[in-house]
Parts: C-alpha cells; structure tokens; sequence
C-alpha cells in the first residue's frame, strides 16, 4: 500500500472514486478513509480504516457497525486516531442512529406496533444495556412525551409502576406505549418482562392510564404484547 492517498493512482484514491461513481461505489474501508481525511506518517487514511475495521472485529463485530461498540478510548489507542477522529467516528453512528429514526418517523402509527419498531430499531439494537422507553399519547393517541424511564444491566432493566405513571401524569398521558430493548438480540419476553408489564397494566387500568402496548427491540426483530395477544391474558 502507498503511503499516502496522495500516492496511489487516481483511480484508486476514494475521493476521486467517490467523484466518479458517486458515494454508494465506496467499499467501508474507502468510506472511513474519506471521513478520516488524512493519516499520519508512515500510514495512510486507509491503513487507518483497516485499523478500525480490525478492532471491531477483535470486538466481536463486523465491519463499520462495530463503530457502535467500540469507545472512545480504544479508538484513540489505535496510531493516528486522537480524540477529535475518535469523537467523530463515534459521531457517525449515532448520526446513523437518528437519520433512521427521521426516515421511519413519517410512518410512524400508533395502531401499528412494526412502525414503533422501525422508529426505534436503529436506536436500541446496538445498545448493550436494556434500556426502557415510554411513549406517552393523549386521548386521540397524539405523542405528548418520550421519556426514558430505565437503563438496566446486560439483561435487565429495573422499573416499578410508579416510576412509569409519575411521569405519565407530568405529561397528561391517557395512553402509553413501553419499548424495551434486549441485547442479546432476542425479542422473547422474559418472565420479567411479563411480571412488570402487568403490574402496569393493571395499575394503569385502575387510574384512567392505558398501557397500549410493550415493544420488545431484537436485533432486527420486535416483539409486540399486543400483537401477539399478551394483553388478552390480562383481562
């Protein structure tokens, strides 16, 4: 490999690549070279790409989506990556996370847990702690609110009846919806889940506040209580 971008042949260099055959031609490699603009001495902008690539790897993930697991701290190990790339390569992923929750928000429908879904796929898949969200609605199911009430262990998150209706009331809440994520990847309620969905439940049928919905977040999989008729058992 040549030093330098500067070095390569045209055709090779990613800029130019990019110029001519537009963004969508670049491989991930190209693509963390571009955003990296330059290396060091001794080490191109695509050395350091296969350098990021590699540490996800050793992190258990495949290409770019390891930038979503790997820190700060082990970014700015890596020879030539200080804090300002490290800072904006974690940048691009939670870019990434927010430009897919702008694209589904459009669709997004209360009566339809799969757009709930997409709107918080993105978000939630990569994240290694279970983390609990409440959408909360008025009367005609208009979002008022979008609180995260929990951020929980590798398996568990920790949320008691109260918790979830205190902030209900300080949004006027009629309806709600809970959305949780597992991060092991597999949206199957828990015994846990269960347990505390119907103690919210019931809670909030004896004080006017409706719980809709729980939305389990797999990796590109979701569970919905009231899709798969959980809520029925309860009444």
């Amino acid at each position: 490999m040549k030093d330098t971008i500067m070095e390569m042949p045209g055709y090779q260099r990613p800029y130019e690549k990019c110029l001519r055959e537009g963004e969508q031609a670049l491989n991930d490699r190209e693509l963390l070279a571009v955003i990296l603009r330059c290396g060091v001495q001794g080490i191109s902008s695509l050395a350091l790409a296969d350098e990021i690539l590699n540490l996800s790897e050793q992190n258990g993930h495949s290409g770019l989506l390891g930038l979503f697991h790997v820190s700060l701290p082990e970014l700015m190990k890596i020879r030539g990556i200080g804090k300002v790339k490290a800072i904006q390569l974690k940048c691009i992923g939670e870019l990434s996370k927010r430009m897919a929750a702008a694209a589904a928000k459009p669709e997004l429908s209360f009566n339809r847990p799969v757009t709930i879904a997409r709107y918080y796929m993105e978000q939630l898949r990569h994240e290694e702690q279970e983390l609990l969200y409440c959408m909360m609605l008025d009367g005609h199911n208009h979002l008022t609110g979008e609180q995260l009430l929990s951020r929980g262990t590798a398996n568990a998150t920790l949320i008691t009846p109260r918790e979830v209706f205190v902030e209900a009331v300080k949004f006027r809440a009629v309806n709600l919806i809970l959305v949780h994520n597992h991060p092991g990847g597999d949206p199957s309620p828990s015994k846990a889940d269960l347990d505390v969905t119907r103690r919210i439940y019931e809670t909030g049928e004896m004080i006017g506040i409706h719980l809709l919905d729980h939305i389990i977040i797999g990796d590109q999989k979701y569970i919905s209580f009231r899709e798969k008729g959980i809520f029925d058992e309860y009444i």
